[in-house]
Parts: C-alpha cells; sequence; structure tokens
C-alpha cells in the first residue's frame, strides 16, 4: 500500500509555518507529524500539499493509495481503522476527511470524488487546527510518542550526579550526556535523544523532549509541556514552547507559550509575554 499525507484545507490556520512545509512536517510532541506516521505505518510516506512545496515534498503515486489528513496524529486504534480501508472508503469525524482509499487516478479529483462510501468515527486523537495547538497540545503528543518510542527499550543509563524525580518515565537514547542536572518526571514523561547533551545546573520538569544533537546550556529552568527539535541549543527560561529545530536560543531569557520555527536564532536576554494584557 502507498501512504500519502495530504494538507487539510485549514492549512491557513497554520501559517506561517505551512508557508515553507506540509503540515505533516511540523513537530508536536517528540516527533514530527510525519515520523509519527512513518513509525506507526513502518513505510516512507510522501506529501499531497501546494504545488511550490511539492518541490522539496514530491508526490508518489501508487496503483493504490491511502491518503491522510496530515494534520492527525496517529494513534494505534486510527491506525488501524486507515490500514484497514477498502478502495472507495473514506474515514470521516464531524464531516472532517480523515482518509480515504484510492485509485491512482483518482487522486487528482480527491475534492470531487462521488463514488465514495463514508464511514463515520468518533474516536479521539489530536489533531491540529489552529497555531496554539501545537504547544497547548503539546504534552499529551510527548506523551503518546514516549510510549511509541520507549516501548521494549531500556533507557541509557545516567550519571548519578544528577537529581531524578520519577525515574521510570524518563529515558535517554545512545550518546546522551547529563551531568548534575535536576530531571523532574513528576508531571510527565522526559525523552532525551541520541547524542544530546544536558549541561550541568539545568533543571527540567516534564513534559520534556529534547532532540537528537541538541543542547542544554547550564543553569537553564525549563517547564513543561516543552519540545526541543534536533540539532538545537537552548538556555534561559523555557516554558510551554515547541522548538521544530535546527535553532537556538542560547541564552538567559524567558520564551513561553511559543512555537520556535527552524533556523532561527533568539538573542541574549530576549524575552516575550505569554499574559495577554488583559491578564487573561
Amino acid at each position: 500500500m502507498n501512504y500519502i499525507l495530504f494538507d487539510d484545507p485549514q492549512r491557513n490556520e497554520l501559517l506561517p509555518f505551512t508557508f515553507t512545509r506540509p503540515i505533516a512536517e511540523i513537530r508536536v510532541g517528540i516527533l514530527t507529524i510525519r515520523e509519527k506516521w512513518e513509525h506507526y505505518l513502518q513505510c516512507k510516506t510522501s506529501s499531497l500539499t501546494e504545488d511550490y512545496l511539492s518541490v522539496k515534498y514530491p508526490l508518489t503515486k501508487g496503483n493504490l493509495n491511502v491518503l491522510i489528513n496530515g494534520s492527525v496524529c496517529p494513534n494505534p486504534d486510527l491506525v488501524k481503522k486507515i490500514t484497514s480501508l477498502k478502495p472507495n472508503h473514506a474515514l470521516l469525524c464531524k464531516e472532517s476527511l480523515i482518509a480515504v482509499c484510492l485509485n491512482e487516478k483518482d487522486i487528482a479529483n480527491l475534492d470531487e470524488s462521488e463514488n465514495i462510501t463514508d464511514i463515520e468515527i468518533n474516536d479521539a486523537y489530536l489533531k491540529l487546527n489552529n497555531l496554539w495547538d501545537i504547544f497547548s497540545e503539546n504534552g499529551q503528543a510527548i506523551s503518546e510518542d514516549f510510549t511509541l518510542l520507549t516501548n521494549g527499550k531500556t533507557s541509557a543509563p545516567l550519571s548519578k550526579t544528577n537529581t531524578l524525580v520519577n525515574p521510570e518515565l524518563i529515558f535517554a537514547e545512545k550518546g546522551a550526556k547529563v551531568e548534575c542536572a535536576v530531571l523532574n518526571a513528576s508531571q510527565g514523561p522526559i525523552f532525551i535523544g541520541k547524542d544530546a547533551e544536558i549541561m550541568e545546573g539545568a533543571l527540567i520538569r516534564g513534559p520534556f523532549a529534547l532532540g537528537e544533537h541538541s543542547v542544554v546550556k547550564m543553569g537553564a529552568k525549563i517547564y513543561g509541556p516543552t519540545t526541543i527539535g534536533p540539532y538545537s541549543n537552548i538556555g534561559g527560561e523555557v516554558n510551554n514552547s515547541v522548538v521544530f529545530g535546527y535553532s537556538n536560543k542560547a541564552h538567559d531569557g524567558f520564551l513561553g507559550n511559543s512555537v520556535i520555527g527552524e533556523w532561527c536564532n533568539i538573542g541574549a536576554d530576549s524575552n516575550n509575554s505569554n499574559l495577554k494584557n488583559n491578564y487573561l
């Protein structure tokens, strides 16, 4: 079976991030939405997206294709229903298209297909409809990804110089370095990616995810739910934020209730407010 992740009609609600990527390339939790689907499906996916994005994210068609809404995050029940779809059958939830199985020639007419049998479902799942969903739903996404990625695996050992609270929900991949840090997983899991580093004096409260080759600098204070994608440097105070990856906030300053894309650099002592001026 060939699997394609298509952009939800509400993609404009996720601008500016969807200017440069399909929705499925958004990181929420530990993984991007595409990485979640590929982990469950155990195969590569392609994208049905805007024409100008298809140069970097080309569409691959097969004789029989399952098109999946790229704003929807998978879970075992949803994956089971989608992989069981028959040709010309679609899953809908509250009139929102979740997935449809089509022959190659019908993909171009996705919005005009008339011979589709609709199957209404009421499954609970995570879906990105607005920008703020990326950080407001991040705690649930981290927990789900943590279970997915650590199932049947054993964490790399962490140094005794660290203080660990609820260590059964702390997982470090091979090559991770953590010294003289406080990791508190009492409110949610903490995931430390391959070859990532948490420097001495860092205070981290889960849910928290640190991508591969990323660094939490000395004395950083991080409140969950927070995700730091791969190859990033983070310092200062961070609360309830998502950094897609390849970005730096390496110095003091506050970042809260925020989403940072890729290849961004936040200057020293930069601050943002996560409280409206009407105190709501």
